[in-house]
């Protein structure tokens, strides 16, 4: 499915998606290399947890929305039950902002009817729609946020933030 570009605001689903993604990348701020790559079983630790995130970027809004994979490196590494690792955090940061910013403008396109398509690999049905991946990009997102947290509680970090950050101005509720 290509993007088109359209008039008005960006599709709601993309907004939310927007904040998740900042709400995420909250949790590794002012987090050192070493405490990023530092594992506490039987959890990922918070590099893999970015590098994987980014896997499901790709492979869902690249790859299944504009049959891309730019980072073949990020499908081998970070996909769902692929063995664990302790990759640098520069890395896959910086892997994960070149997939995000590949995937928006095609995002940035989406309208309801495009999300109610279904997605294809590679001609191929994938069993779902594009609405349905993003609600799971999401929640996916939020259950890693949750994780990343825990980590590093367990890490000693001090003065965390203990709620979510400001949805009202940044993606309030709009049909």
């Amino acid at each position: 499915m290509k993007s088109r570009k359209r008039a008005g605001q960006i599709h709601p689903l993309v907004t939310q998606l927007r904040f998740t993604r900042s709400e995420f990348l909250r949790t590794i701020k002012g987090v050192t290399e070493k405490d990023a790559r530092r594992r506490l079983l039987p959890m990922n630790c918070l590099s893999w947890n970015v590098g994987h995130l980014a896997w499901q970027e790709q492979r869902y809004f690249l790859g299944f929305g504009m049959d891309q994979q730019p980072y073949p490196d990020v499908q081998a590494e970070f996909t769902t039950g692929g063995p664990a690792s302790t990759p640098k955090l520069a890395r896959v940061l910086a892997a994960w902002r070149a997939i995000t910013s590949a995937a928006d403008p095609w995002l940035d396109g989406l309208t309801t009817d495009d999300l109610l398509t279904d997605a294809m690999n590679k001609g191929k049905p994938v069993g779902t729609t594009f609405g349905n991946l993003l609600q799971r990009v999401i929640y996916h997102y939020w259950y890693h946020t949750g994780e990343n947290m825990a980590i590093r509680q367990q890490l000693g970090h001090k003065r965390l933030a203990q709620f979510v950050g400001n949805i009202d101005d940044k993606a309030p509720f709009r049909k």
